[in-house]
């Protein structure tokens, strides 16, 4: 049975969007942190956090597009 879990888990851990565990690397903490934040947020927010979840995901996903090329400059001076 706990073979079971682990594998659901870990399917579930490599399929998702990343989000939380992007947040953890920025914010420095654990990334099972920010998961509880986020499961103890839906519950208490009745579902509306997962609306900027989506959206953070949705975001994640398509990173290459919002990313400017920028020349780097020799100086401080040039801009």
């Amino acid at each position: 049975m706990k073979r079971t879990i682990q594998k659901i888990a870990f399917f579930f851990e490599m399929r998702s969007f990343g989000v939380c565990s992007w947040w953890a690397r920025k914010l420095g903490i654990q990334t099972n942190k920010v998961r509880l934040g986020f499961i103890y947020a839906t519950c208490i927010g009745l579902g509306s956090p997962l609306i900027p979840y989506l959206i953070m995901a949705w975001i994640l996903e398509h990173k290459h597009y919002f990313k400017l090329k920028r020349k780097k400059r020799s100086s401080i001076w040039e801009l």
